[in-house]
């Protein structure tokens, strides 16, 4: 029991730290005031699921693709419901599931090798940490591309 609710209290904590850089994304690109209610939702719920799925053994690019996916299909239908473009939605959604400790550290460990020399560790933390930045960044395009690919894929691009 006590495993059940150290785990709610991660999720709760992560839910509650996810919506703020949503909503803060989705102010700096002037989303309608009424809607930044659902940019919350969005990306506490997005942040916190994929928390969970890690929690139970899935990797982060899957539990990032599979949760991106989701928010998607869930942003596809707050857009039609409300008649505003998808992006507004789903973009300020995933903005909490931005890789940036690992592009960092992939960063420095660059900079490091640029100031100390070649090192198989640091080449090994770099291409760890900049391989596992580029798979969640594309997980989550893919991810958010999904909905639109499998519902409007009868329909002209022009």
């Amino acid at each position: 029991m006590a495993d059940f609710m150290d785990t709610l209290t991660l999720f709760l904590f992560d839910a509650w730290f996810a919506w703020i850089p949503a909503v803060g994304f989705a102010m700096v690109f002037n989303v309608p005031r009424k809607m930044l209610i659902y940019c919350a939702i969005g990306g506490a719920s997005a942040h916190s699921c994929r928390f969970l799925l890690m929690h139970f053994g899935l990797a982060i690019e899957w539990a990032t693709f599979l949760v991106s996916s989701g928010m998607g299909f869930l942003g596809l239908y707050w857009s039609r419901k409300y008649l505003i473009p998808r992006p507004v939605f789903t973009v300020a959604s995933v903005i909490p599931m931005i890789p940036g400790s690992y592009a960092f550290t992939a960063m420095v460990g660059l900079v490091e090798i640029n100031t100390s020399g070649y090192s198989l560790v640091l080449m090994q933390a770099v291409m760890e940490n900049g391989l596992r930045t580029l798979f969640i960044l594309t997980a989550l395009s893919f991810g958010l591309a999904l909905p639109s690919i499998l519902i409007y894929r009868g329909r002209p691009i022009v």
